[in-house]
């Protein structure tokens, strides 16, 4: 572990998560790809979903994968260099950093591809019973939103019964579920209108 006084290493992992979280794959992959800029398409979010809107799932895979590996990056660079309750700090800061990214006036995505791969990278049997539980909802309900936010709510719980878990991951993962649902306010208000889109259907009102 790198040695460092506890208020460096609280700066490190707080500065270089959100640097780290900030960088925009779904807008370097559009860019890159010959997409145009994905803030002036479909719901302007620059999230894996609305990638795909472009009609390129190269990107929107891209997109996905950058977003989610950012997240484990950043957790698992604090936990080789300063422990486990640092990791599940840097991974905190990494998903704000993809919420609010300075490089673009802090308007950034859902946080959901970041959100899984800090929890997998923090603790995989969490991340992966919230990545199933992803699964079993879309694949139920057929709404993407829908699966996002019983996965991000269910994580906790999953955390506090995974036992080697310390307290400070719990907290992250209830801190990133309150996150998740302040940016999924417009679909939470589509889905009790029972207005929100199903995966792959061709509603009016798409998820942002």
């Amino acid at each position: 572990m790198l040695a460092l006084s506890p208020i460096a290493a609280f700066a490190v992992c707080v500065v270089g998560g959100y640097l780290l979280g900030s960088i925009p794959f779904g807008l370097i992959a559009t860019r890159l790809g010959g997409a145009g800029d994905i803030r002036q398409i479909g719901s302007g979010n620059i999230g894996a979903t609305n990638v795909l809107r472009t009609g390129r799932r190269d990107l929107a895979a891209i997109t996905l994968i950058g977003d989610g590996g950012k997240g484990a990056a950043a957790v698992l660079l604090a936990r080789w260099l300063f422990g486990e309750d640092a990791a599940a700090l840097a991974g905190g800061a990494a998903f704000v950093g993809h919420l609010f990214p300075v490089w673009l006036k802090f308007k950034g995505g859902k946080g959901v591809a970041t959100f899984f791969g800090v929890l997998i990278a923090l603790a995989w049997p969490v991340g992966l019973m919230a990545g199933l539980t992803w699964i079993i909802i879309a694949a139920i309900f057929r709404i993407s939103s829908l699966a996002a936010l019983t996965a991000a709510a269910m994580a906790p719980l999953y955390m506090f019964l995974a036992a080697q878990s310390p307290e400070s991951k719990l907290w992250l993962a209830a801190f990133m579920a309150v996150l998740i649902y302040i940016r999924h306010r417009e679909n939470i208000r589509r889905l009790l209108n029972g207005e929100e889109p199903h995966i792959g259907g061709g509603a009016a009102h798409p998820t942002p």
